[in-house]
């Protein structure tokens, strides 16, 4: 017992050491690295709902703490602060939505600004200074969408797009290196995700890029008058097959093996596997978005239904445009008006391993009656409240109105009719007799 305390409170100090030398390595960084007298900006390119981190490359010794800076156009007078002195604890990428603002999707980790799910919306510069507003660092990133990927399934014979070259111009993909094949022991696939460049003469000299003339499509450095290279062409990802064998896993010793079996088989089913099984319960109609646990959209990640795998020749979001069960670039599985038929358990693989299983079940929606608390209650007595006032005050009106035009007219027509020459007539006649 004590060898094995002994052995706890040195891997604590080690790893208090290792954290002191790495706080230290990056002190180091900063010492060797020299701030440019000129900021520039460094390019970097990725695909919408990736995580990514800038680092802070260079700062003065005497700066302790560093604050990110946002421009979408270089110039404007529309800055967004960027601090996690303001209390920001975002460090779970897991709770953060794709939609909400880059001030939600944001952290600060030993000088390095970290963006969760990053969005087209995030495209622009940042800048890495102090808060009297000097600029050590910048970043000109371009975050290219995910909608209209092309997409080219090389078991079927189709091949990536050919490059592009214009008079001033030319465009071509960069392509990142091959994913990990997603499953293992059976048929898997792999993803190589491509990403658009351009290459010219007369990119801005203030972007610094690591090749000459070539920046990504959506940068700044492009020039304003050349014809928007990113409509020109889009990202593209190319998918193949791959089958590679399963991670024997350490067997334990066998008298834990014996108890563990015994214990495996009190209500367990035997033909699932063991991992961490989530129940769901949906109603008949409506929509669900399953997400793979731990999982990004690099991650190399495929989706099976009980027995049936679901490949991405035939489930990847737009190759049927009447689907109905897809998998998006993000990785998420996508069920939409659910039916009975959808009902089963659905397995989860990330970078070659099963990780997660959901098993679903659909239901009807109950009919309720309504009662006086319900809210859809509540506002239709007041819409209809609000109706009959509305009905009922121009009915009051009206009618006012129309008293007032009486009371006014009936007066002069009175006086119209006492000297009018036919009443006076009238009124003489029988005295003549």
């Amino acid at each position: 017992m004590g060898t094995r305390l002994l052995g706890a409170t040195f891997l604590l100090c080690l790893v208090d050491v290792l954290h002191a030398f790495a706080i230290e390595e990056k002190g180091d960084v900063f010492k060797r690295m020299a701030c440019p007298a000129f900021l520039m900006f460094d390019n970097a390119a990725y695909l919408a709902d990736m995580t990514f981190e800038l680092p802070c490359n260079c700062k003065p010794e005497e700066v302790s703490s560093v604050i990110w800076y946002f421009q979408k156009n270089m110039g404007s007078h529309k800055t967004t602060v960027l601090t996690d002195f303001a209390g920001t604890m975002v460090v779970d990428s897991g709770h953060i939505h794709p939609g909400s603002s880059v001030l939600k999707r944001f952290s600060i980790r030993m000088f390095s600004l970290i963006v969760f799910r990053a969005q087209v919306t995030d495209s622009g510069h940042y800048l890495c200074g102090t808060k009297k507003g000097d600029y050590f660092y910048g970043y000109d990133v371009d975050v290219q969408p995910t909608k209209h990927v092309t997409v080219a399934f090389l078991d079927r014979g189709q091949h990536v797009q050919d490059d592009y070259t214009g008079q001033i111009f030319s465009l071509f993909t960069t392509f990142w290196d091959w994913t990990r094949c997603d499953r293992c022991g059976v048929r898997g696939e792999q993803r190589r995700i491509g990403l658009c460049y351009v290459r010219s003469a007369q990119l801005h000299p203030r972007y610094r890029t690591a090749v000459p003339n070539v920046t990504s499509c959506g940068s700044s450095a492009v020039p304003a008058h050349f014809q928007h290279p990113d409509h020109l062409r889009k990202p593209e990802v190319a998918i193949r097959s791959c089958l590679i064998p399963c991670l024997k896993k350490e067997v334990p010793e066998e008298g834990v093996q014996v108890i563990s079996n015994v214990i495996s088989k009190l209500g367990e089913k035997p033909w699932l596997p063991r991992i961490p099984m989530q129940f769901h319960q949906q109603s008949i109609g409506s929509d669900l978005i399953i997400m793979c646990p731990g999982a990004r959209p690099e991650h190399a990640v495929a989706w099976d239904k009980d027995s049936v795998r679901l490949y991405r020749p035939r489930y990847l979001i737009s190759v049927n445009k009447s689907m109905r069960v897809f998998i998006d670039h993000g990785n998420h599985l996508h069920i939409q008006r659910l039916r009975v038929s959808d009902r089963g358990t659905y397995f989860c693989w990330r970078e070659g391993e099963m990780v997660a299983g959901f098993r679903l079940s659909v239901i009807r929606q109950r009919r309720h009656r309504r009662t006086l608390t319900d809210p859809e209650t509540i506002f239709a007595i007041k819409a209809i409240g609000m109706s009959y006032t509305f009905i009922s005050i121009i009915f009051i009106v009206a009618h006012l109105c129309r008293c007032c035009w009486w009371v006014f007219r009936c007066p002069a027509r009175a006086q119209h009719l006492h000297h009018s020459p036919h009443t006076s007539l009238l009124h003489l006649g029988p005295s003549s007799q």
